[in-house]
This record gives C-alpha cells, structure tokens and sequence, in this order.
C-alpha cells in the first residue's frame, strides 16, 4: 500500500501485474529480469518458472540515527527476505547478515529526500558500510542520480540502475548493463566486481505526474466508488509540484554538504574497497 496518509487503506503503490512486467520488460530488451518491491518478494510466486529472472527487494531501513533509508538487495532468497525484514530496523545488523551470506547491497536514491531527512552520520555509513550505490534511478532528477554518480566514484562504489517504475510505462526504461554477462550468477557478480554500467532515463516533473496520474487510474478501475473523489486528482499536479521543489532543494542542500565534507578530508567518509 501506499504511504500517503489516508491514501494508504485504498491504495497501492503499483497495480503492475507480476506476469505482465515481466512479459513488457522482456519486449524492452531485457535479458535478466528482477522485481524490487518494498520490503516485500511476492512476485516470485508467479516468475520463479523463468530462469532469467532473479529475485530482489528493496528494504525500508532504520539507520543508526534514526532516520529511514531504501537499501537494494539483490540476488536474495526467500528465507533471506525473512531475515532482512527482521533486521531493517538495526541496519548494522542487516548489512552484517548481507556481508555473510554475500548478498549485494545498494544505496538506493541517495540524494532524494523521499525517505525524509539525512544526517551526516547517514552518509558517512554509505560510504564507509554499503557495497554499491543506485546512480540511476528512473523517477529521480538527473542532478540527484548524476551527483550519485559522483558519491559512488569518489568513494570506489559499483554502480546500479533501476526504473523505480510502479506503472508499466516506465518499467526498463532504466536499467542496468553488466557486459557479457551469460547468467544471473554472472550478473550477480559482475555487479560486485563494479561492472555494471546504469544506462537510461531519469526522472522529471512530467514523468512522475503521470505515473501518479497512472496509479489513480488503475485505483478507481480497481474501486469504482472511488470515482466520487475524482476531484481530488484535480490537485496531483500541485503536490507533484510541491514534491518537486522539495526535491531540489534536498539535491542542492545534501551536494553542497557531502562535498564541504569530501573538500575537507572527513575520516568518516575515508573510501574503502566495495564487496
């Protein structure tokens, strides 16, 4: 379900049908296919049959300091999600349990301020503890993913890419390319190595109206009722607006932040060698 209050008991974050995504993303040129929902892997259920297809997740996390984060974890089995969703809320324990069972970790949209506020300790552990870094995301401004980019080069972090897309329009338009790699296992480990290069759009303002324009589309063909507070979306683009400006001022914040600290030689965010 969606997080927006009062949303979140008739809504959901994507109506995306696992069977239909995989068959779209297999038309977009996909040779492996995964799924990172929100701390949840229920599309494995109907895609398991595939052998291209990969298990992912991605997990809501509470940091040391209090705030929340959206870590990528791929290549996961199912009793790895158990333990992942046990441990999201101490995520020392999460990545200690990821280090030994060799699972693949992402900072997911660092410079987005969708899971609320950062600290500087936040950006010292992903660089100092996560083994990768989302330089690519499909619903993040350019500024945000290219300056990801940065954070992952000036700190010798693999790279990944994903669409973020909870409507089919834009799933594979982001992506993640490892060069010869024949199999997932080959995939997996050419993510680790640092052999992934993200390729494809970021997001704007444009495309993230449309994709909630989508959701609510999808929402009252699933509620007919919900038609009567049609008016209601009348006001999407404002608060798309209004998450906009947001976003802007958290890139231009946190960048001038983490640079002063880069600038200055901070022992917290000392470069350390990727997993």
């Amino acid at each position: 379900m969606c997080t927006v209050p009062v949303l979140s008991r008739v809504c959901r974050e994507s109506y995306n049908e696992p069977l239909a995504l995989y068959e779209t993303l297999k038309r977009r040129g996909m040779d492996l296919v995964t799924v990172t929902d929100h701390d949840s892997i229920d599309a494995v259920e109907e895609l398991r049959k595939y052998p291209d297809f990969f298990l992912s997740e991605e997990v809501t996390c509470t940091m040391p300091s209090g705030t929340e984060m959206h870590a990528g974890v791929y290549g996961i089995r199912e009793q790895d999600h158990i333990e992942l969703q046990r441990r999201r809320t101490d995520v020392e324990s999460l990545l200690a349990y990821a280090a030994e069972n060799r699972l693949f970790v992402t900072v997911n949209h660092l410079y987005s301020s969708l899971t609320g506020h950062r600290t500087e300790e936040d950006f010292a552990m992903f660089a100092r503890d996560f083994h990768g870094v989302e330089t690519m995301n499909g619903q993040i401004l350019e500024r945000a993913n290219r300056l990801a980019g940065q954070f992952a080069a000036r700190f010798g972090k693999p790279e990944i890419g994903g669409s973020d897309a909870h409507t089919m329009a834009c799933v594979g338009r982001t992506y993640t390319d490892v060069n010869g790699a024949r199999s997932v296992s080959d995939y997996l480990a050419g993510l680790r190595r640092g052999e992934g290069r993200p390729a494809g759009e970021s997001g704007d303002f444009v495309k993230l109206n449309n994709a909630v324009f989508g959701i609510g589309g999808s929402l009252m063909r699933e509620k007919p009722w919900m038609v009567l507070a049609g008016g209601l979306f009348a006001a999407i683009p404002v608060a798309v607006l209004a998450n906009y400006v947001r976003e802007v001022a958290f890139v231009w914040y946190w960048s001038r932040r983490t640079e002063t600290a880069a600038a200055g030689g901070n022992a917290a965010c000392a470069p350390v060698v990727a997993m």
